[in-house]
């Protein structure tokens, strides 16, 4: 089974269902709910992702939906080591390289993001959920 650390704009992209990218987002979170993937989160996306639900919609349905994806998704630690190693990463953002670094030290096949070049520099090959797709179902 592949192992993929899904970046918080996929995350987002299913639980504000922004258009156009929902419908193929929530195809690999599907994926992993399906026990076709497993699927992690980094453990800085999960306040990102609380902080903006909360923002979006309220702090009660910001709570309740953070249950519900660590029901789906793994954690990925984020510690001194990941971010020591993502500093020696060259990807262009530093979020992006944190989230590189969990993902190489959680052993991950790949990262499903919508900004793959965001990844560019990553130890972890970068996917969108379009592409991650074919590569679940095919184990």
């Amino acid at each position: 089974m592949k192992r993929a650390l899904f970046d918080v704009t996929v995350v987002l992209d299913v639980l504000l269902d922004r258009k156009p990218y929902a419908e193929a987002s929530a195809a690999a979170w599907a994926a992993v709910e399906t026990g076709m993937a497993e699927g992690l989160l980094a453990a800085h996306a999960v306040t990102t992702i609380h902080y903006l639900v909360r923002k979006e919609m309220s702090a009660a349905k910001a709570k309740g939906t953070i249950s519900a994806i660590l029901t789906v998704f793994g954690i990925a630690p984020v510690d001194s080591t990941v971010i020591q190693q993502a500093l020696q990463l060259s990807c262009p953002d530093f979020e992006d390289a944190v989230t590189a670094a969990a993902a190489r030290l959680t052993s991950c096949d790949y990262i499903v993001t919508r900004d793959p070049k965001g990844f560019r520099g990553s130890p972890v090959r970068s996917l969108t959920p379009e592409a991650a797709m074919p590569l679940f179902s095919a184990e």
